[in-house]
């Protein structure tokens, strides 16, 4: 007879086995609730595996957006984004794209059962499109704690329809920098994101529909992102990387630490890159510039606001002067982190509600890497 003790012991052993399972093919949460909620992926393991888990938990989210937007760009854009020009495209950055992200991207075709053709023609659009989008950053002085808090807003366009997918990914690699991913279902490259060493990303597009077609001999942002997230433990770090990187196009970043309270704001004009701290009278926007803060508002007007602000910023002047400065009609993604706690505030648009119209939902990474 099996004494009551042993069968404890037993389902003991069973529900452990079951939640490390769990745990190793990754799983499927959410923030916010209603029209608010937003679908949170977390996955663990090695590229391939991070793929296959993320494909298969967000398999009918992930190929509605990536079908649908794939429809919109090929009808709006059938030069730039037939499917011969995207292979083209693909077959030019590929050399220069992280390994980890195509191993990647593979376990994601395998877990969502879309093509991994479809998919690499879908995160090679971005490198023909255009962007608009600002940042700021500040630290030390200029905020009310001293914390590094950091802007991202992406001004795209409303009508590809990509926001209605929003989707947060977290990343648990085998090897690598645990990071968060602020994105849209069925797309792994960042337009923004952060990572549990504190180094935060933000990106503005400097390219003009004019000067298309555009030098794509390199690395897109989207993809060199997620390699500064996997393997930048400090700023000095990921200004590395960037300088390593083989350029292309035109864009402006902002690169924070919020574990060593600095940030910089980068021009990365194929081929040159210029790199500019707080305060710095050769700054393209000197004089107007302040000590513990850098940003690209592309003169939508932000030095004002961060004047008024200075000293007492903390996460809701943040919001609050991130909703001033988008490009109204193409805002469809805005977020504030405080990159020294590991946490953001995200507000996504909805169908035609633009995301600075809508409210920011919070979210800690620290909850996910316990």
């Amino acid at each position: 007879m099996i004494r009551i003790s042993q069968l404890v012991i037993v389902f003991s052993i069973a529900c452990l086995s079951f939640c490390s399972t769990v745990l190793a093919e990754g799983y499927l949460t959410s923030i916010g609730k209603g029209a608010d909620q937003i679908p949170v992926v977390v996955v663990k393991g090695t590229p391939y595996e991070m793929g296959k888990q993320q494909g298969t938990l967000i398999k009918a989210d992930a190929t509605e957006m990536i079908q649908s937007l794939m429809k919109k760009v090929q009808t709006a854009a059938p030069e730039r984004c037939s499917n011969a020009s995207l292979d083209a495209v693909w077959k030019s950055v590929a050399p220069h794209t992280d390994p980890r992200f195509k191993e990647e991207l593979r376990g994601f075709a395998e877990g969502s059962g879309m093509s991994l053709k479809m998919l690499q023609r879908a995160h090679t659009m971005p490198v023909v499109m255009d962007y608009s989008c600002s940042s700021i950053a500040a630290w030390g002085s200029a905020t009310k704690d001293g914390h590094l808090y950091q802007t991202r807003n992406l001004d795209w366009s409303m009508g590809l329809g990509v926001q209605d997918y929003p989707c947060i990914t977290v990343y648990i690699p085998k090897n690598g920098v645990p990071h968060v991913n602020i994105t849209f279902a069925g797309f792994i490259g960042a337009n923004t994101g952060m990572n549990a060493k504190g180094i935060v990303l933000s990106e503005m597009g400097d390219s003009p529909g004019k000067d298309y077609p555009f030098d794509i001999n390199g690395v897109h942002f989207t993809t060199l992102f997620r390699q500064v997230m996997y393997d930048a433990d400090g700023l000095e770090q990921a200004i590395d990387i960037f300088k390593n990187a083989k350029r292309m196009k035109k864009y402006h970043y902002v690169v924070g630490d919020g574990a060593n309270l600095r940030a910089v704001k980068m021009l990365a004009h194929a081929p040159d890159l210029v790199i500019w701290g707080d305060n710095d009278p050769n700054d393209e926007l000197a004089p107007a510039v302040m000590k513990n803060l850098v940003y690209q508002d592309e003169g939508r007007g932000a030095f004002g606001p961060l004047q008024k602000v200075y000293g007492k910023i903390g996460a809701p002047e943040m919001i609050d002067i991130a909703c001033q400065i988008p490009i109204k009609g193409g805002n469809i993604l805005d977020v504030v982190y405080d990159a020294t706690t590991l946490e953001l505030w995200v507000s996504y648009a909805e169908k035609q509600n633009e995301a600075y119209q809508r409210p920011f939902v919070h979210f800690k990474l620290k909850d996910y890497l316990k």
